[in-house]
């Protein structure tokens, strides 16, 4: 198979869809790999790397996209992408439909075929292609809000661990999966008083059990968060339905009773947000103000550290591209049903039902399409 892996050109993504040792393992598998010029440049990795790996390098995006059976990437298409997508072109990335209605017409126009990292599930219930980068946005959701509770940016002026004699930062994390179990072991670390919040009770359990002392659980409803946002410093968005749009935990009227200067991190834009007066933003302009509440709601924070983003990503989808590779994605995706869950959109047709239901687009199920 021809594999393409074009550079990425979303606003501040430096990350790459596979490294160079990535590369060495597709072309040992028997397959050709086009890497678009400079693609890895913000990861360090150079066409020299890609080329000592087997790669071929192509000057332009439009070559490679021209070129590929499937590309490989990092982040969904954006608009000057559509266009160059060929009709029954496999894509492998992330695409967080439900979040974005013009990309999803846009994939059902170009007939492409559709499989999401973030959909990709195990029988465990595990995602196995979403787990790298959520750990890497959570440890960054406390390490970006520490920052941002600084006075000089706007915030209440917070240290987050404290010093003795002065108590730390109240930090709400909502949401006991990986973003928020990450965001809460990097809070407590440096000190933090951290209240995880979850639906699930044998999750919180099992946080109890690994968590230190200055975390504690609580299970979430109207009246308790209505009352708990009104003491904390920095609350953190982790709450994920796979597929589907995130629920709005934190409405607007509740941002008066805040403390001035109190930093909302919102891990779960991609998906269009967990706080009503969220929207996305970019590592250039990371933040804006509602009601004296700094919004830290940027799409693609790993994208900040694009190294250690691009190592673990590979890691990940490695395995499952070469298989995808070796024996066509429709062959992969029925022997493997993790990789049947990421089938979102088929050749025109939405085969992923919370995509559907977010956009009011006809359902096929994916039986009729396999």
């Amino acid at each position: 198979m021809i594999i393409g892996v074009p550079k990425e050109i979303k606003p501040a993504e430096n990350r790459v869809g596979m490294t160079p040792a990535g590369v060495l393992e597709m072309v040992k598998a028997g397959h050709t790999v086009y890497v678009q010029s400079t693609a890895g440049i913000g990861t360090d990795f150079f066409d020299e790397d890609y080329e000592k790996a087997g790669a071929k390098i192509l000057p332009t995006i439009e070559d490679v996209y021209g070129i590929a059976d499937m590309i490989v990437k990092v982040k969904e298409p954006i608009e000057p992408e559509y266009k160059l997508i060929k009709e029954n072109q496999l894509l492998f990335t992330y695409f967080h439909f439900a979040s974005c209605e013009p990309l999803t017409r846009a994939m059902i126009e170009q007939k492409a075929v559709c499989l999401s990292y973030e959909t990709v599930e195990t029988p465990d219930r595990k995602l196995p292609l979403l787990i790298p980068m959520s750990e890497v946005a959570g440890r960054m959701a406390t390490q970006e809000g520490a920052k941002y509770l600084e006075r000089t940016y706007g915030g209440r002026g917070v240290l987050l661990g404290g010093v003795p004699g002065v108590p730390p930062a109240k930090v709400l994390v909502i949401g006991g999966g990986i973003v928020g179990t990450q965001a809460a072991k990097m809070a407590a670390g440096l000190g933090a008083d951290v209240t995880i919040m979850d639906l699930s009770l044998e999750r919180l359990r099992q946080l109890d059990d690994i968590m230190p002392a200055n975390v504690k659980t609580l299970v979430p409803n109207e009246m308790r968060m209505r009352e708990f946002v009104q003491n904390v410093d920095l609350i953190i968005g982790a709450v994920l339905i796979p597929g589907a749009k995130a629920p709005k935990l934190i409405t607007r009227d509740m941002l008066p009773t805040m403390q001035q200067g109190t930093v909302l991190v919102d891990v779960a834009i991609d998906q269009g947000g967990c706080f009503e007066t969220s929207k996305p933003t970019t590592h250039q302009d990371p933040t804006y103000m509602v009601d004296d509440i700094i919004h830290y709601t940027v799409a693609n924070m790993p994208g900040a550290v694009p190294f250690t983003s691009t190592m673990a990503l590979t890691n990940a989808t490695l395995p499952y591209a070469i298989k995808l590779a070796n024996k066509g994605w429709e062959q992969a995706c029925k022997e493997d049903s993790a990789l049947r869950l990421g089938l979102n959109i088929i050749k025109g047709d939405v085969v992923y039902k919370a995509v559907s239901d977010a956009f009011d687009i006809p359902y096929v199920p994916l039986d009729e399409v396999l």
